[in-house]
């Protein structure tokens, strides 16, 4: 866990079908963990399907990582309020950008992996890990645990170190 495997950039695009937390709706926000880094997006206001399109980026360092979702309702004068958590496995982006490697995928868009939803992580829909241009890309619906309804969709991209070949 020593040499960091390369720069993880996190797009938090949209969340659809959120819990309401307020009266009528709610003020959803996404903070984004990968071990002991943080973000966090910005608050969209009254709104149960916002658009972030938030780009966020990590140094990911471990190659049996979890990226970890928390959303929340901001609140003016208590506590913000829970809104759905979720996680997700980046050992299948870890293996794909290996896989890069010795396939010798450089140029265009060739999808490598597939990943389906299924009881053991909070993929909703089938999600792909491409190789884009060099870079390996996963695009994937998240849902959220611990409330009644709500996804998140993320853009995640793996970008080498400084210094490694393509």
């Amino acid at each position: 866990m020593g040499e960091p495997l390369g720069l993880l950039q996190v797009t938090v695009i949209q969340g659809k079908k959120l819990v309401i937390r307020d009266f009528k709706s709610s003020d959803p926000y996404v903070i984004v963990k990968l071990g002991n880094e943080s973000a966090k997006t910005k608050v969209i206001n009254n709104c149960l399907n916002p658009v972030w399109d938030e780009a966020l980026s990590f140094t990911l360092k471990d190659p049996a990582a979890v990226l970890v979702l928390e959303v929340f309702d901001k609140d003016r004068f208590k506590a913000d309020d829970k809104m759905g958590h979720a996680s997700l496995s980046l050992q299948p982006l870890i293996s794909v950008a290996r896989l890069r490697h010795v396939v010798r995928v450089s140029s265009g868009e060739t999808t490598l992996r597939k990943v389906l939803p299924d009881p053991e992580n909070c993929v909703s829909r089938e999600s792909t890990i491409s190789c884009v241009d060099g870079e390996v890309v996963q695009s994937v619906w998240l849902r959220l645990c611990a409330v009644e309804s709500g996804e998140i969709e993320l853009k995640i991209k793996l970008i080498d170190p400084p210094g490694t070949k393509k």
